[in-house]
């Protein structure tokens, strides 16, 4: 489907001069009152009727604005994620557009060729965007320079990057570093054309029908109001309206023909689709019908299931209560088979007792007055035995207290006298030929036995144990002062306080002989400084003997070189050799991504011009609406004017003049 055409032409004259109204506008804006106007100038009657696709205009107070709608604009600069300045997209976008411009007739359409399109001249730029937009808006036409023309085109078109294409830029678009910024515009022009074009062929309706969206409908509207509106953008200027609308009518006609012959066509599917569906419908209410005919009262069978369902849920509600009570029942059962079993002995073994004791009582000859002494005198020897046993109870306890704390005392003590031996051997002491012992014992003993402590209470006896270890006789034990070996208070306290003195002294001594040695290292440190500076003179020495040697390294390593980079130059176009094996497959797999790239951009965009052309037909129907009541009621305006004018003229003419005036007139 072709793009609506673009002829112009005049308005029809005004039949009555300056005394009749002309045509009012069904821009937004004029639909006022009708009031009498000028005859409208040439400029005016030519934008008239023009194309859809051209830009506002900038020279009239009324213009037709554009179908590409100006785009919110965002904020910043937006940066161009497309990497090109990589040599290989370059090439990829140059080739892809060549290839376009091939296809399409560039050369013979613009009576231009491209010499080379990866380093074009400012002119080749010009052609270029031109046509690439003529693909677009057949009917825009460049009348100023290509500077001053590209800025506002791409605001239209929706160009996310414009912002960073400037008129100083346009002026030289062949240089290294802008030309791949103009070529990126140039390729997503191209595939925007391509986009349209492939929207016309309909190669997006199949993609809108899987997704559910049903755009046949839409495209035979659009093709009958394309059509219709060329049609009549190209009749001719008639000598009055009436004929131009009459010419306009017979051209509609054929039209809404075709746009209902169109639509028969789709209907004949969704009929044959209907046809279908309704006798798959008919099949399975015939099926439903006969099941139920063979199938039982549901009614009854619900209620009989609603019933067991009843029956079931208070069934599995019961049985976990029946269950417990019968658990219960069970171990009372039990319980009680138990005592009576018990009881049962307990009263066996009573009525075996009473028997002996009975017979027993009957051979001593006893009564029942002695039996009853001898059990009172057992009892207070009972009571006697029972306060004895809690007196000596109690005597044990606070006996084993006693031991207990003193065996914890003795402890400590076995810790301290420990540690004090070992401190003794950290400071020399121990044992008695260490340096500073002197052949004098300093190690500490506990002079006690050997045997557990309080061996004869833990046993229960009141005997003296010589294996009691805290007991120096059978009734004292040890006097504090022969606990231990040596008197840490007199002779021992003494000699420690003289090895304090004589450690002090050596310390002093050390201390001195520390100093000397210091002094005696700053001297063999200055020594060595000295040392270092005649090492770093031999160093700047030897660095100069490296520095020739590397000048004279360099002068022959440049001869190797020479021979070096003929192997080098063959290894290079070896390597290319080899990756030329790879670069078709690499270059179709490119071609793969970018047309999956591809894809997604122009469903994408496909979705977005689908609304954008929907909300255009529906501006157009409403402004072919609007200017309909326009054209009606203007008539109407005409029609009352002209009565009026003929009765000015005839003035207090007969009513038989005044009739034939009106059939003339009609």
């Amino acid at each position: 489907m072709g793009r609506p055409s673009t002829t112009q032409r005049n308005s029809s004259s005004n039949l009555f001069a300056a005394n009749i109204s002309s045509r009012m506008s069904y821009a937004p804006g004029s639909a006022t009152t009708p009031h009498v106007q000028q005859p409208m100038s040439a400029s005016q009657s030519l934008q008239r009727r023009s194309s859809i696709w051209s830009r506002p205009s900038t020279s009239g107070p009324m213009g037709h604005q554009s179908f590409f709608t100006q785009a919110p604009v965002p904020a910043g600069v937006p940066r161009d994620p497309r990497p090109l300045k990589d040599r290989s997209f370059q090439n990829t976008m140059a080739d892809e557009l060549q290839t376009y411009m091939t296809q399409n007739n560039f050369e013979m359409e613009m009576k231009h060729a491209i010499g080379n399109i990866k380093s074009p001249t400012q002119k080749d730029f010009d052609h270029m965007f031109q046509w690439l937009y003529h693909r677009i808006d057949p009917a825009y036409r460049f009348q100023k320079n290509i500077a001053t023309e590209v800025p506002p085109i791409l605001k239209q078109l929706r160009y996310p990057y414009e912002k960073s294409i400037t008129k100083s830029q346009l002026a030289a678009v062949g240089g290294q570093n802008s030309w791949p910024t103009f070529l990126g515009m140039l390729h997503w022009i191209m595939q925007l054309a391509m986009m349209l074009e492939r929207y016309e062929r309909g190669d997006f309706d199949d993609a809108c029908a899987q997704a559910g969206v049903d755009v046949s409908g839409d495209r035979i509207i659009f093709r009958f109001l394309a059509g219709a509106y060329s049609d009549f953008l190209s009749i001719s200027p008639p000598e009055d309206d009436e004929a131009d609308d009459r010419e306009f009518q017979l051209q509609l006609k054929s039209h809404i023909d075709a746009m209902a012959a169109e639509f028969d066509r789709g209907n004949q599917a969704y009929a044959e689709d209907l046809e279908m569906l309704t006798a798959e419908h008919a099949a399975l209410v015939r099926q439903i019908e006969e099941a139920e005919k063979n199938a039982p009262d549901t009614a009854k069978l619900d209620n009989q299931h609603k019933i067991l369902r009843e029956d079931i849920t208070k069934f599995a509600e019961w049985v976990p209560h029946g269950e417990k009570k019968s658990q219960k029942l069970e171990t009372q059962n039990a319980n009680l088979r138990k005592d009576i079993e018990h009881w049962n002995q307990e009263l066996t073994n009573s009525e075996r007792d009473i028997r002996i004791l009975q017979e027993a009582v009957d051979k001593q000859g006893i009564s029942i007055e002695d039996i009853d002494r001898m059990n009172g005198e057992r009892d207070r020897l009972q009571k006697g035995l029972d306060a004895a046993k809690l007196r000596l109870e109690e005597a044990r306890r606070k006996v084993a207290e006693k031991e207990t704390e003193a065996g914890s005392k003795l402890a400590d003590l076995e810790v301290v006298v420990d540690e004090y031996n070992s401190l003794c051997y950290r400071v020399g002491l121990l044992p008695s030929t260490a340096a500073n012992a002197e052949e004098k014992e300093y190690e500490l003993r506990l002079a006690l036995n050997n045997a557990p402590a309080f061996s004869s209470s833990q046993l229960g006896a009141s005997q003296y144990g010589d294996g009691d270890r805290l007991l120096a006789d059978a009734s004292t034990g040890y006097h504090p002062a022969k606990v231990l070996n040596l008197d840490l208070r007199g002779a021992i306290k003494h000699q420690l306080n003289s090895l304090r003195i004589k450690i002090n002294r050596r310390r002093n001594a050390a201390r001195d002989n520390d100093e000397e040695n210091r002094r005696l290292l700053d001297e063999i440190s200055e020594a060595i400084d000295d040392k270092r500076n005649e090492v770093a003179a031999l160093e700047h020495r030897v660095r100069a003997a490296e520095e020739e040697f590397e000048k004279t390294k360099e002068v022959t390593s440049t001869q190797k070189l020479a021979s070096d980079t003929q192997i080098e130059k063959m290894e290079k176009e070896l390597a290319k050799m080899r990756a030329g094996l790879t670069e078709s497959v690499q270059l179709m797999e490119q071609r793969e991504m970018n047309t999956n790239i591809e894809f997604e951009q122009l469903t994408l965009r496909a979705n977005a011009l689908r609304e954008g052309l929907h909300t255009e037909i529906e501006r157009m129907l409403n402004d072919i609406i609007k200017f309909k009541v326009h054209i009606q009621k203007s008539l109407e305006d005409y029609e009352s004017f002209v009565v009026d004018e003929v009765e000015q003229e005839l003035g207090g003419g007969d009513e038989e003049s005044m009739e034939e005036t009106l059939r003339l007139d009609a």
